[in-house]
């Protein structure tokens, strides 16, 4: 599933570097590039400027570093006990899964509509038994993936402003979305595990064996980048609707948002895009940790196959999960999404020690980019977002 989420706003905050980030589209790869040249910084001076995205674990920057003889062998023998078990449980728990979703959409026609197909309006016992098992057959994969445990902390009480014009309603209500800094793909995991949202996604997750149909169930929001068409509502309206349906209906799924558009090293908070705040209702927000000794679970500068691998290789991996109070706007901040966005952004900095950092996907691809030795400035910064 794709984690680097489009801006669901018409334009991303801008970042303070060289590059403006609102000529970003987020579907391009990160490593083509034309020829445009970018200045050569050393290394030092590269993990200084792009520092939310170094990694800082044992296997170095990319997972290329040199191991000890200990590490070394660590490795080794995990690769060829660890590693072919826990891929066979996994792929066994996905094939579970996806014959229990394939059995209660049987002859039930998906929701389809402006370019999106789901089934998160399934009732009955179809949606509680799609519910009820993904988020069990979740924790189990993560239990298979090394996350023997949770640590999860939560708040009993709700955020309320300073400001006169903010005020905690009477009855708690529901929030319409789950806002998460982004860490790795197993974020995905663990919320699904524990809330059973629903994600943004590419068209093309929808299309993929046995992913694509678990994603119809979970009711994901599907971005069609390449469409054009003047009768789409697009996916800012698509999400703000589902968000108001969540907040108002509590038999509807939750949203899951990832506004920071990409993921860190787990260390920093990158800026919010504003499009989980148009709806106005409240959120709440989520902040993930992932503590390590040796293998970082972040993904940051590492490949998706070589990441997976020593992820599957490490004995033990950890999660710290903190729930923050369901935080509800101020009137100002219903009126200025961005507002909302950065009232909420610096209140999950300060409550989970991350710093804040003004850097965005722009300086990620470039940073990617001059890793893989790479003169040239990624052809992507110079295309129109849409």
């Amino acid at each position: 599933m794709e984690s680097e989420l489009k801006d669901l706003n018409s334009k991303p905050p801008k970042s303070n570097g060289n590059v403006n980030a609102d000529t970003i589209p987020d579907d391009r790869p990160l490593l083509k590039s034309d020829p445009v040249t970018v200045s050569s910084d050393s290394l030092q001076e590269m993990e200084k400027k792009y520092a939310a995205y170094v990694r800082r674990d044992v296997y170095g920057t990319m997972g290329l570093g040199e191991l000890t003889v200990k590490e070394n062998l660590l490795l080794g023998f995990a690769l060829v006990t660890l590693l072919p078990i826990r891929l066979i449980l996994a792929m066994t728990l996905l094939l579970l899964y996806y014959f229990i979703c394939r059995v209660c959409t049987l002859f039930y026609s998906p929701n389809r509509d402006d370019e999106q197909e789901d089934y998160a309006h399934l009732g009955g016992w179809r949606r509680s038994v799609i519910v009820f098992f993904g988020r069990r057959l979740s924790r189990v994969l993560f239990f298979v993936f090394g996350f023997y445990s949770i640590t999860d902390s939560s708040h009993n009480h709700n955020l309320a402003s300073e400001k006169e014009d903010k005020h905690q309603p009477g009855d708690i209500e529901r929030p319409g979305v789950i806002i998460s800094n982004h860490v790795s793909y197993l974020d995905i995991l663990y919320h699904m595990s524990s809330s059973f949202p629903s994600f943004v996604a590419k068209k093309s997750v929808s299309k993929l064996p046995f992913v694509g149909l678990i994603s119809k169930c979970l009711g994901c929001v599907y971005v069609q980048r390449e469409s054009k068409s003047s009768d789409s509502k697009g996916v800012s309206a698509v999400v703000t609707e589902r968000i108001q349906e969540a907040h108002q209906n509590k038999s509807a799924p939750l949203m899951m948002l990832f506004p920071e558009g990409t993921t860190t090293n787990g260390d920093f908070l990158l800026p919010f895009k504003t499009g989980g705040f148009l709806a106005q209702a409240p959120v709440q927000p989520v902040i993930l940790k992932y503590p390590y000794q040796r293998f970082s679970p972040a993904w940051d500068t590492i490949s998706g196959v070589r990441h997976l691998i020593f992820l599957l290789c490490q004995f033990v991996n950890y999660i710290e999960v903190t729930k923050l109070p369901v935080y509800y706007p101020s009137q100002q901040e219903k009126e200025d999404p961005k507002l909302y966005a950065n009232n909420v952004r610096r209140l999950m900095a300060s409550e989970g020690n991350l710093v804040l950092s003004d850097i965005g996907l722009a300086e990620k691809r470039i940073y990617h980019a001059a890793l893989n030795g790479n003169n040239s400035l990624p052809s992507v910064l110079h295309q129109k977002d849409e």
